[in-house]
């Protein structure tokens, strides 16, 4: 009884999964049921990227792979709708807690930071949202790309649009909520079709990102029901695209990429805001310790410390060489000053 209790806690809780379909042969990703929390999926992207995280990830299901080759390219794809997809069976899944929503800002920002003279191609994409942001190439290389919902309209009434190529099914393309989701679709094409144009991009060493959020399958969910034909051919289209996809992605980067996908029924929005006052005073370390304890340190600690203890260290072998060469000075050989005084004392 305790064990059907616990297992059903487990299913409340874990409403989302995560799946890595594909991942370098030198990323290792162990196979397991370990449940990942939404809010560090982000850290998981950086650590598998090579970048250092603010706070430790004690998750297994990342292992360390070849720190001196990481990925070229990380690709997350977020889908609503549906906590599970019918993905191809040799990825890897994993099961995603507290499905709050997440940000990939921070490995953005990662990459600014130690690419800035460089220019990676980062592309986070909301379609049906029409939310963009496009950085360094991707400006050029998604020049073309439909970003607005006027313009997803008129790029699948297009005759190279993927409504020629798809399978017979429910959907229908002259309905709104149909072809929202059939615009996510065109879109994941049309992303590979320009990137295949700059495949040189895939080729350099700087690291790439994108971020893709596809909300069309839960329009569907919301107006036709679960278990209605469209929901149900709309989840295996998209899980056959989603897969494709994954592979021409991993094919033009060379199968150097890390193609994620993340699938949540819905996101748990916090009922409480946390906030923090502007007067709060810093001055006790631990508030919630009796033994006013300090925190924990800043991951960039062991770094800052190694730096001004070898200057130290060096510093003090230098005065201690400099102070020895001093005192076994001859000034009779060593010091010019002494030579020349010599000198002019024996000429008077």
């Amino acid at each position: 009884m305790l064990r059907l209790v616990l297992a059903a806690l487990v299913v409340a809780v874990t409403s989302a999964d995560f799946t890595v379909l594909k991942s370098p042969q030198n990323q290792i990703f162990q196979e397991g049921n370990w449940p990942v929390p939404a809010d560090r999926i982000p850290d998981i992207i950086s650590l598998s990227m090579g970048f250092s995280v603010e706070e430790d990830l004690p998750w297994p299901g990342l292992g360390v792979g070849n720190l001196f080759q990481r990925s070229r390219a990380t690709v997350l794809v977020t889908v609503t709708g549906v906590n599970k997809l019918p993905l191809a069976a040799n990825g890897l899944s994993y099961p995603v807690e507290n499905a709050v929503p997440y940000s990939v800002d921070s490995v953005v920002n990662s990459v600014h930071s130690v690419f800035s003279e460089e220019m990676p191609v980062i592309l986070q994409l909301a379609p049906i949202e029409e939310r963009v942001y496009m950085v360094g190439k991707a400006n050029t290389v998604f020049e073309d790309l439909s970003v607005t919902l006027r313009q997803l309209r008129t790029r699948l009434e297009q005759d190279n649009s993927i409504i020629q190529s798809l399978p017979v099914s429910s959907l229908n393309k002259n309905d709104e909520t149909d072809r929202l989701f059939l615009s996510e679709l065109q879109v994941l094409q049309d992303i590979i079709t320009l990137l295949s144009g700059h495949k040189h991009l895939a080729k350099d060493n700087i690291p790439d990102i994108y971020s893709l959020e596809l909300t069309g399958l839960e329009e569907i969910k919301k107006r036709y029901g679960e278990e209605s034909a469209k929901f149900k051919d709309a989840v295996q289209i998209l899980s056959d695209f989603l897969q494709k996809f994954a592979d021409d992605m991993y094919s033009i980067y060379g199968g150097n990429a890390i193609v994620e996908v993340v699938a949540v029924d819905s996101f748990e929005i916090p009922l409480v805001r946390r906030s923090r006052s502007i007067l709060a005073s810093e001055a006790i370390s631990n508030p919630g310790s009796p033994y006013n304890l300090a925190y924990q340190y800043n991951f960039d600690y062991s770094v800052i410390f190694n730096i001004i203890l070898w200057i130290m260290i060096g510093l003090a072998l230098a005065v201690i060489a400099i102070s020895y060469s001093l005192w076994n000075m001859d000034p009779g050989y060593d010091s010019i000053i002494y030579r020349m005084t010599n000198q002019k004392i024996r000429m008077d």
